[in-house]
């Protein structure tokens, strides 16, 4: 009871400083807060997506949904293993292709099947390069495969890249939004290709307008969308 007392003051203090460092907003476009079980899969450029992804949604959703974390990185220390465990119920995910803890798919759709909502990164692992989206991993499409009742919401964080860059301990205070899409479904008969290419163009028409500038002040989300046939590794 102690314990889970402290988990629910540590995340009300974690939503309290993602808004006070980022003034966080969500927008919702195509799509609203409902009681449904989905997957969010969003960009993935921060240790702090996740955070930022569920403290701006609904309490009650919130209290539904599980973020798809790294072993590796949450359970790396007391204070991270609470965190991740206890305030956040976070799924852990082995990452370091030992083979144990069981096949990361599996138990994403262990999870979505047992009633969970999750928050996962198609991409696999954090961006910190200059390419705007990695090539999305195959398995958001074996679990639309596996879990057709699970509503799929594309999920784009905006600016969180620049408040926690790789290697920086402070965060620096800009402002974030998180936009939530339109969901999609898995076509009838749809290759995993087609469906990954799908996936990522909706994530990437959800780019605010001056993101998709690029330094020769063309729209970049062409060059990023060309890159589509080589999503579904």
């Amino acid at each position: 009871m102690v314990r889970r007392g402290l988990a629910v003051v540590a995340g009300k203090l974690i939503i309290g400083a993602a808004g006070l460092l980022t003034g966080v907003r969500a927008i919702w476009s195509g799509t609203s807060p409902k009681a449904e079980q989905t997957l969010y899969f969003a960009n993935h450029t921060s240790h702090g997506d996740f955070v930022l992804l569920w403290a701006t949604l609904p309490p009650d959703l919130r209290a539904l949904t599980r973020p798809v974390a790294g072993q590796d990185y949450w359970e790396a220390s007391k204070l991270r293993n609470f965190i991740g465990k206890d305030v956040f119920n976070a799924l852990m995910i082995r990452r370091d292709g030992s083979g144990q803890g069981g096949n990361p798919v599996d138990q994403m759709k262990e999870a979505l099947e047992g009633g969970d909502s999750l928050i996962m990164f198609p991409e696999g692992t954090r961006n910190t390069g200059d390419e705007i989206l990695l090539p999305l991993k195959s398995g958001l499409f074996h679990l639309a495969r596996a879990c057709p009742h699970v509503r799929l919401v594309p999920v784009w964080i905006e600016n969180l890249k620049r408040v926690l860059p790789k290697g920086v301990l402070v965060p620096i205070p800009l402002a974030c939004t998180v936009r939530f899409g339109t969901p999609i479904v898995l076509e009838e008969g749809e290759d995993k290709v087609s469906f990954l290419a799908r996936a990522r163009a909706a994530m990437l028409d959800m780019r605010p307008e001056y993101d998709r500038i690029d330094t020769n002040g063309n729209n970049g989300s062409n060059g990023n969308n060309n890159q589509n046939g080589g999503t579904a590794s």
